[in-house]
């Protein structure tokens, strides 16, 4: 168990996310794969976002939309947190953030470019976070196209048991990365989570069939 600050608890059962040596565990997972490939994937993707930060780049599209759909001081979620980026953003909006990633790489470059937020390391198709009453959960930078096939479901169905009463679970990824839109509303149905809205950017433009993109407002 891994303790943090607001009185979370992530409870993570096993040490599937320290096994980037097993072969056959970075083939189901995409972020996995590429580390075991490449060992040096987790620093390059560190130092490109901190570029893009410094460049003045907008790095916080997803969680104005985030911000939005949820009352002030809100508790939400980051699932798949990566460089802490988007829950950073809500943070500074005035949130209570906690961010869950697989690698430990990635939370320990959020907690020092992002202090405030609780970054936790976790797989989120086995962590456990007290109290789970969040307003709401982000996923956003592909997540739900990295995980593990097997753990699709799983995962959604942790995100609805993490959500409070009226809470809404927020998702993006790309298209072409071996999760077919139509699969992924499959999923979520099967998850017991009710199709709220389908939007094709973050900025709120309709998605259409055309649309190689997807952000799906669930809850």
């Amino acid at each position: 168990m891994e303790t943090a600050p607001f009185g979370t608890r992530l409870i993570v059962r096993g040490p599937a996310w320290l096994r980037f040596d097993d072969v056959e565990l970075s083939q189901e997972n995409a972020w996995l794969r590429r580390k075991a490939e490449d060992p040096e994937h987790t620093g390059w993707y560190i130092e490109r976002f901190r570029k893009l930060a410094a460049a003045g780049e907008d790095l916080a599209g997803e969680a104005r939309l985030v911000d939005a759909m949820v009352p002030r001081r809100a508790r939400i979620l980051d699932a798949g947190s990566g460089t802490g980026r988007v829950g950073a953003a809500l943070h500074a909006a005035g949130h209570d953030v906690v961010g869950v990633d697989l690698d430990p790489e990635l939370v320990l470059a959020a907690r020092k470019d992002h202090p405030g937020p609780s970054w936790l390391v976790g797989d989120l198709a086995d962590l456990d976070i007290q109290p789970a009453d969040f307003d709401a959960i982000v996923s956003a930078g592909n997540v739900m196209a990295f995980v593990a096939p097997a753990t699709r479901i799983k995962i959604l169905e942790n995100c609805k048991r993490h959500l409070k009463d009226g809470g809404r679970l927020i998702i993006g990824f790309g298209a072409g990365r071996g999760y077919a839109f139509e699969d992924f509303l499959d999923d979520a149905r099967a998850a017991g989570l009710r199709q709220d809205v389908l939007l094709a950017t973050w900025d709120l433009r309709p998605f259409t069939p055309e649309s190689d993109f997807l952000v799906a407002i669930l809850s």
